[in-house]
């Protein structure tokens, strides 16, 4: 199960902005939410902001780098980590992981892929959301050698290009999604040369 956006409850200004920002970025993106709404939400005044911040992009970084502490790595790595331990099984207990995902009442789709598709070419916060993307590509990466697949950089594209397909997928509202990129995984795993 994704882990709840609720927070203990913070008296940092920093931490009390992350915790704003991140719930509304993850819900209506980056370029949709204003300053004022982060404040209102945050309780927080504009000094505050500035003197944690430097400006509203390097706060939305700093949530994205949030995001993938609680997305990447306290859920999606550790889900599959306790689904199973052969490599192959863990690849294809990603689908799994994200069938349940897209089956929430709150699925928001990726923060990362949002961020990427509405920032503008060469944005500090594009290149922060590639960025993390491209970490994700990484842990594929690992499975993919250990499970003895061969030219793990291109598995790792391919295998990401279906997880990413059936993020766009769910939240185009096919819920079957993610079960039916397994279905396409499992035909690339099969298929995949062996090293």
């Amino acid at each position: 199960m994704l882990p709840k956006r609720e927070t203990m409850p913070t008296t940092s200004a920093k931490e009390r902005l992350l915790d704003a920002a991140y719930e509304l970025f993850t819900r209506h993106g980056v370029r949709k939410v204003g300053v004022d709404t982060i404040l209102a939400a945050s309780g927080c005044a504009k000094a505050s902001l500035y003197r944690n911040f430097a400006s509203k992009v390097d706060l939305a970084v700093a949530v994205l780098d949030r995001r993938e502490a609680v997305w990447t790595r306290d859920w999606l790595e550790r889900e599959i980590k306790a689904r199973h331990a052969d490599p192959r099984e863990r690849l294809l207990a990603i689908f799994d992981v994200f069938d349940e995902w897209f089956r929430q009442a709150d699925f928001e789709g990726c923060s990362f892929i949002n961020v990427l598709l509405e920032s503008e070419t060469g944005s500090p916060v594009r290149t922060a959301a590639a960025l993390h993307l491209k970490r994700i590509r990484a842990i594929v990466r690992k499975l993919a050698v250990a499970a003895g697949l061969a030219d793990a950089d291109a598995f790792a594209q391919a295998w990401h290009m279906l997880m990413k397909g059936s993020i766009v997928s769910a939240g185009e509202g096919n819920r079957e999604a993610a079960r039916e990129g397994k279905r396409a995984a499992q035909l690339v795993i099969d298929g995949w040369p062996r090293r």
